[in-house]
């Protein structure tokens, strides 16, 4: 494709390596930006370079945060003895969307993926450990996705947690086998966490 521009050429490999992103895809967003006024494409500039510099993580439970704290490990009014265990920042804000859901979370960062060369030790399953090894933890929320890695995964926490006196639960299964949390509609998922039953392995 002729774009006659190397700057336009560079931008739209640029969009391009998003997720979900192809190259008319990619180009229509440059072409966006040029027909804008400069400051605004300066200013979409200035808040990824933020972004990239500035994020932080929760110390908590490793969800975004401008502050030590995410807004859900602050609120006083959480109910902070329920933990729900995700894979990444995007399930926890599909649970928080359906309303139905009290607790904290813990983002362990992926899941137990031995083909791809994710192993427990890359995850933020020590973290978790130690966040139940201070005590007033009563139950551990599995919501993990109903795929191989998702019940690899729960598996293994449910061996790591035996014996800590914690409730294991789980999603009710209204999330069908193989789905991702973050596509599952509101309904659905939010039925499933405030259903949860308790998890076997």
């Amino acid at each position: 494709m002729n774009l006659g521009s190397q700057l336009v050429q560079d931008a739209v490999d640029a969009f391009a390596k998003f997720p979900g992103i192809g190259r008319k895809t990619a180009l229509r967003l440059v072409l966006h930006l040029l027909r804008k006024e400069p400051s605004e494409a300066s200013l979409l500039g200035a808040t990824l370079a933020r972004l990239v510099q500035d994020i932080r993580y929760c110390s908590r439970c490793f969800h975004f945060s401008d502050h030590e704290l995410c807004p859900v490990c602050a609120h006083p009014k959480r109910r902070h003895e329920t933990i729900c265990v995700v894979a990444d920042p995007r399930d926890l804000m599909a649970i928080e969307q359906t309303g139905q859901y009290s607790g904290v979370y813990h983002v362990l960062g992926g899941l137990i993926a031995p083909l791809e060369g994710v192993q427990p030790e890359h995850l933020r399953i020590e973290a978790l450990m130690n966040r139940i090894a201070e005590g007033g933890i009563t139950e551990v929320v599995l919501a993990l996705n109903s795929t191989h890695e998702g019940e690899t995964t729960a598996f293994y926490l449910s061996r790591r947690l035996s014996g800590t006196g914690v409730a294991l639960s789980t999603l009710a299964r209204g999330v069908a086998v193989g789905a991702e949390l973050e596509y599952a509609d509101e309904l659905t998922l939010g039925r499933s966490i405030a259903e949860r039953v308790p998890f076997r392995a």
